[in-house]
């Protein structure tokens, strides 16, 4: 596999993250374009991968023939370490070129525990760390993303950072930063041009000074005249200019969010105190409803994954939800395509909605209350009572719902015990709803987290909680969800809390420290495990940093380190919003009609209701007359003329008496009857590194974009009717892995074989399509053993002893009784003898030239043939072959030597998988037809 990295990509956890093989991939030619970007995710692949933004940009990037985007994500410690250790540069996925070579790396900033992450991609990608230390022909370092908001501690380190929306801006940066290079200006002359655009605060051009009331280091004067003050929001007002993505990378290693998400609004009407995305992502824009069903079918196309999410700050108040799920559900539900919807209300959701969820495989829905009692939901302005939470408990767990989750916060301002203790009692008020109406199947899970005071929030001013009233406050709710009944009860932990709270109100004195941290080992900041505390007490002690300036109370009066940001709020609104959370005092939701709790569902109570909007007076100057006849449009687009109406979904003639819980409501999959077909693949190169775990979420996603439709199990869960052959060791190649599958009248083997072939992942090759009878046997029972080369390199050999010496040892290994090596499960290690299990060895011979060839692997190689059993007996792998052959002592079988493994065969009693007794319409890969092989067992009948 040429890859920078190949040396040491096998020793590293999820390999595959770093290869860049996914399916949908694009790597332009560097050549053919102005400006090359970089797009850096601060976190884990795993993470990263999930995230929207990427793929907005992703796309734009790449579709203008001007510019090109490849993605990088922050490797994870363990390839951190090899990088160091082999003098590599972290490098792009699509190209494995560093990122010092682009002309632009942009960072998106989620969350303030990735600052250390972003320091770690500059250093290990070759870029100086600090804005004022690069060259003319260093990379432009920008950022974008809600953090960008408040990012005065990283100003050192970005060249520039974006405010707002990204979807135009991205383009012009490339490009300004790209044309002024070819000019001939120097970096800080292309700065100033930069900062003339709108929505781009360069941090180099303005002089800081300490504000005397707060004591923060706040943005004080711009230095030149192309520097703005404030610097304004960018904002995309119209996203159909922009449409969703339907194609982006899938295929690597499992995401933390491993699923189709669709943006379908932007911006939030609810008016959540706490809440900064409800704050800077104003006002609410809505995708045409229309697009996103297209996007939706093309993107299921594209990518073959079988779980869609619909996204946004609050899904149910988006106007055209209701008839937008029912369209969705008559696309997805007979295809056994899973559709969820994050960001419920916990009030307000439409009868019909809750039902036409049911039939897409939603087997719970969460919802987030955020505070345990009314006195403090009114203080969040969270417009819900106990009453519509139980109301919605009733509604959810009567249609069959089993479980439920409730997302609640700590450290609100004037919170006290009793507010905490409520948030137990709703939980467990929303259980005995459950208990009730489930006869003890149903589950509620309590979710708690801590407030952190946000910047561009009305609660930017308000003092959070210390470390000993927030560890006080989990105290109580633990107690309590033991004294209910063992109430489900998760809390994240409260030191990363503190330390995001100190960030996420910083000023520039804390650019050092964070400098100062990551030199001396901190990373991934934000994963629990991760976090060094101690090197950030360092850090802090180290520049006198008084951290409880960051976390007290702010005068209101005071500057701030972010006042030099304009997201688009009216002077004087979020102070007014503070004032009234001190007196527990709500603001009604905005862009609806007073006393509603969620939009009307069809055109004709819309037009109806001829009720005044509300506005909330934020400043963004809504047109809530477009805002009421955009509404009616899009409605109309979907049909949703009148009441009642359900989405129109292919059910059994009857009621299904036979299924039991959702398959009563599941929709039958059409087209004819499933059949079972046999398919032999192969797996080399990056596929390879592929866990098989993710090669069998794999392998049906590449069924799907071949336009092959699968079978499903049925049950709670439908899941592909699949069955596999043994997996491999993660590195090890194959050219033998098999699978059986049901699919549903697709035509004949070959046809199937070359649409597989096209939509396949990158080192998964279908060398043999066939369909089984009703008698051929699962593919576990017809394999009886394996046969793998395990190839040394001449070179690591000679230190053992040279080939010789390999000859020696396989010949004492197939004259022993007993050959033990030591297995180590967890730290466990105990001895096992692998000699029963090993069927032949042998040194490689010309005869295996051929399949090594077709492997990959080239140069002056040598090696073994080993045949392993896999019928019950014991079990093996290569690897304890190659200790017990090449390793130094059995104490000691785990020392890597250098190998690869392929394996070449799988059988039982002489026969392939693919050769069949029992199947009478049998197709080799050209379409021909073929005699049945003779019966497996009977070997001496063979032709």
């Amino acid at each position: 596999m040429p890859h920078p990295y190949a040396a040491f990509l096998r020793q590293v956890t999820k390999p595959s993250r770093y290869t860049g093989a996914e399916h949908g991939a694009r790597c332009k030619d560097w050549g053919s374009v102005q400006a090359r970007v970089c797009l850096a995710f601060p976190d884990v692949y795993d993470i990263g991968m999930s995230h929207l933004g990427f793929r907005i940009l992703y796309k734009i990037l790449n579709d203008d023939e001007r510019t090109l985007a490849e993605r990088c994500y922050t490797p994870w410690v363990d390839m951190v370490q090899k990088l160091r250790e082999h003098g590599k540069l972290l490098c792009a996925l699509e190209s494995q070129r560093p990122l010092c070579d682009f002309d632009v790396v942009g960072f998106s900033l989620q969350f303030e525990l990735t600052y250390t992450n972003v320091l770690c991609m500059l250093d290990l990608g070759g870029i100086p760390l600090r804005s004022e230390h690069r060259g003319d022909d260093d990379p432009l370092i920008i950022a974008g993303g809600p953090v960008a908001t408040h990012a005065e501690p990283m100003a050192c380190f970005f060249d520039a950072i974006v405010i707002g929306d990204g979807e135009e801006l991205c383009t012009e940066i490339a490009l300004c930063w790209t044309e002024g290079k070819k000019q001939g200006w120097g970096r800080a002359q292309r700065l100033q041009a930069l900062a003339k655009l709108p929505g781009v605060y360069v941090p180099s051009l303005y002089s800081t000074a300490i504000d005397a009331d707060s004591g923060f280091e706040v943005v004080d004067a711009p230095l030149c005249d192309d520097a703005p003050l404030p610097v304004t929001r960018r904002m995309v007002a119209d996203l159909s200019r922009f449409p969703f993505p339907a194609d982006s990378p899938v295929g690597g290693p499992q995401a933390i969010f491993d699923r189709l998400s669709i943006e379908i609004a932007r911006g939030c009407t609810e008016g959540c105190r706490f809440c900064q995305a409800g704050m800077i992502y104003r006002p609410v824009r809505e995708r045409n409803p229309q697009e996103i069903v297209q996007t939706v079918e093309q993107a299921l196309q594209k990518s073959g994954q079988d779980e869609v999410a619909l996204t946004a700050l609050s899904t149910a108040d988006v106007s055209s939800i209701s008839p937008l799920i029912k369209r969705l559900a008559e696309i997805t539900a007979p295809e056994r395509v899973s559709l969820s919807v994050a960001s419920l209300r916990a009030y307000g959701l439409a009868e019909d909605l809750l039902d036409d969820m049911r039939v897409v495989r939603a087997s719970g829905l969460t919802f987030a209350p955020e505070a345990g009692t009314q006195r403090m939901r009114d203080v969040i302005n969270k417009n819900v009572t106990e009453a519509q939470l139980m109301e919605t408990a009733e509604r959810v767990f009567s249609r069959g719902y089993d479980r439920m989750k409730l997302y609640f916060m700590i450290g609100l301002p004037t919170e006290t015990d009793e507010d905490v203790l409520g948030i137990v009692k709703v939980g467990a008020n929303a259980q005995q709803v459950g208990k009730r109406l489930r006869k003890g199947r149903a589950k509620v899970t309590v979710s708690v987290s801590t407030h952190v005071p946000k910047p561009h929030t009305p609660f930017q001013w308000c003092a959070m909680d210390t470390m000993e009233t927030i560890r006080h406050k989990q105290s109580l709710l633990r107690g309590a969800a033991r004294a209910a009944n063992n109430l489900n009860l998760r809390m994240h932990d409260s030191i990363t809390s503190v330390l995001e709270g100190i960030l996420a109100r910083g000023d520039r004195r804390l650019g050092p420290v964070i400098e100062h941290a990551y030199l001396h080992g901190a990373l991934f900041d934000s994963w629990d495990d991760q976090l060094r505390l101690d090197l950030w007490e360092q850090a802090f002690t180290e520049f006198s940093i008084n951290r409880e300036l960051y976390l007290n109370t702010i005068a209101m009066s005071a500057r701030v380190p972010w006042d030099h940001v304009d997201v688009g709020l009216e002077a004087g609104f979020l102070a007014r919003e503070y004032r009234k959370a001190l007196h527990s005092r709500l603001s009604p939701p905005c862009g609806k009609a007073a006393g509603m709790f969620i939009h009307h569902t069809n055109v004709q109570d819309a037009q109806n209701d001829q009720r005044r909007l509300v506005c909330y007076d934020c400043g963004i100057a809504c047109d809530l007359g477009q805002m009421r006849s955009e509404r009616l449009s899009f409605l109309g687009k979907m049909g949703a003329e009148a009441p009642g109406q359900r989405a129109r979904l292919p059910m059994a003639d009857d009621p299904r008496p036979d299924k039991r819980g959702p398959e009563r409501l599941r929709p039958v999959q059409t087209g004819g009857t499933a059949r079972r077909f046999r398919l032999h693949f192969t797996k080399l190169g990056p596929a390879a590194l592929l866990g098989h775990l993710d090669l069998m979420r794999e392998l049906p996603r590449i069924i799907r974009r071949a336009g092959i439709r699968t079978a499903y199990t049925e049950g709670f869960h439908p899941k592909p009717d699949v069955s596999m052959a043994p997996a491999l060791s993660l590195g090890a190649l194959s050219l033998a892995e098999f699978i059986d599958i049901k699919l549903i009248a697709q035509g004949e083997a070959h046809e199937i074989l070359a649409r597989l072939n096209e939509a396949s992942t990158a080192g998964v090759r279908f060398v043999e399509v066939r369909e089984l009878g009703p008698q051929d046997p699962a593919i576990g029972k017809v394999i009886g053993q394996a046969r793998y080369l395990v190839v040394i390199a001449q070179q690591a050999l000679a230190a053992f002893g040279g080939a010789a010496q390999l000859a020696a040892a396989i010949s004492n290994f197939n004259s022993a009784e007993k050959v033990e090596v030591r297995r180590d499960l967890d730290g466990i290690g105990r001895i096992v003898n692998v000699r029963p299990v090993v069927r032949e060895l042998r040194v490689i011979g010309p005869s295996d030239t051929e399949q090594i060839r077709e492997s990959g692997l080239v140069g002056n190689l040598a090696g073994f043939s080993l045949t392993l059993a896999l019928d019950g007996s014991g079990s093996a792998r290569p690897s304890e072959i190659v200790a017990a052959l090449l390793g130094p002592t059995l104490a000691n079988t785990s020392a890597q030597f250098p190998h690869h493994v392929v394996r070449v065969e799988m059988s039982n009693n002489g026969f392939s998988p693919m050769q069949l007794q029992h199947h009478q319409r049998v197709s080799n890969a050209t379409g021909q037809p073929r005699k049945a092989a003779p019966h497996a067992a009977d070997p001496a009948t063979s032709a």
